[in-house]
Order: structure tokens, then C-alpha cells, then sequence
């Protein structure tokens, strides 16, 4: 047992470095050699760990889908029906929060990889499934409780997610910190009107 937990931490340790190194000089540009030399260890350590590039790159990813899914707390189910409680979650989607949990240009790269890889999609469609269910779950719970008069969560769940999507896709193109923090507010403003809060 002892053995596997140091396997796994080891493993863990060299993702986070290639994730780092990926944010300084790019997912296409890192290097097994470049991470050894970061971690000042051997490349065939990190042979030892990961077989190949593409071993890695498949870790890379679930540790940023498991970022992800740090965006709602995990407990938000359980939370009793609140517009406040449903404010908070969309708060999350639409704040710096959701946009340092990981590197855009990683994340990017990282997505890139749908087109090529159906085991990668399947991975980035389980954990985006997973996080509209829990929003979608959640706009239900308060459609109950007359919070709201949204007639199909599942829907404006999907609606809400598309504008997060877009939103960052957009505003990473954006320099002007004013502007940036103004279209945001705008995006949420227009997910929060697809609920239609009483």
C-alpha cells in the first residue's frame, strides 16, 4: 500500500512540473529531458512513471479536469435551495476563481486533443457532463422551491455553460483589465437573465 501511495505522489509530482513547464514554454514545446532537467532527476526516472509523452499528456489532463471539478463546492447538492446558494455557484463560473484553476494556454492545448483522441473526449465530456448536472440538478432543486421560473434546468444549465465557455474564450484575447472585468460581469449578467429569478 505504502509503495503505491509513493508511486502515485512521484507520479503527481512530475505532472505538476510539466504542468508548469508547459505554462512557461508550451505543451508543444516541453520535453521529457526538459522536465527531468527542471526536476534535476534523470529522463529514465520519469520513463519509469510514464512510458511515453503521450502517458503523460493523458495525466496532464485529468489533473486539469480534476481542477475543474473544484469549481462548485463538492457538497452543492446538499445545500438547501437558495438564490443565494444558486448566486454563489454562478459567482464561481464567472469569476477569477474559475480562470486561475488552470493555464489557458494549457487548457487549450489540452482540448485540442478532443479532435484526435477519443479517449481523451470521452475524459473531457464525463467531467463537463458532470459539471452541468451538478448546476443543472441545483436549478431544478430551486425551480421546486418557486426560486426561480426556468422551465428546463437541463437547458439553462447548457446556455449558462456556453457563455463561461465563450466568455473565456473571448476574454483571453482581451489586454484591457477594465474591459475584461467588464465583459465578464456582462456574461454573467446575461447567464443569470437564462435563469429567470423570481
Amino acid at each position: 500500500m505504502g509503495r503505491k501511495s509513493l508511486k502515485e505522489a512521484r507520479r503527481s509530482e512530475i505532472v505538476k512540473v510539466f504542468y508548469r513547464v508547459a505554462k512557461k514554454e508550451g505543451l508543444e514545446n516541453v520535453s521529457i529531458a526538459k522536465i527531468a532537467k527542471v526536476m534535476d532527476i534523470n529522463p529514465s526516472l520519469i520513463m519509469h512513471y510514464f512510458r511515453t509523452k503521450e502517458d503523460l499528456v493523458s495525466s496532464l489532463i485529468d489533473f486539469l479536469l480534476d481542477r475543474w471539478l473544484k469549481i462548485f463546492d463538492r457538497n452543492a447538492l446538499e445545500k438547501p435551495a437558495s438564490k443565494e446558494a444558486l448566486m454563489e455557484m454562478i459567482n464561481a463560473l464567472f469569476s477569477k476563481k474559475w480562470n486561475v484553476l488552470f493555464d489557458d494556454k494549457v487548457s487549450y492545448s489540452c482540448y485540442a486533443l478532443i479532435f484526435r483522441n477519443k479517449k481523451i473526449r470521452m475524459r473531457y465530456k464525463s467531467v463537463l457532463d458532470s459539471l452541468h448536472h451538478t448546476l443543472a440538478a441545483f436549478i431544478e432543486k430551486c425551480r421546486k422551491e418557486n426560486i426561480l421560473q426556468t422551465e428546463d434546468p437541463v437547458f439553462a444549465s447548457r446556455i449558462i455553460f456556453a457563455l463561461v465557455d465563450g466568455a473565456y474564450y473571448y476574454l483571453s484575447l482581451e489586454d484591457d483589465k477594465d474591459q475584461y472585468r467588464l465583459r465578464l460581469e456582462q456574461y454573467k449578467q446575461r447567464a443569470i437573465s437564462v435563469l429567470n429569478l423570481c
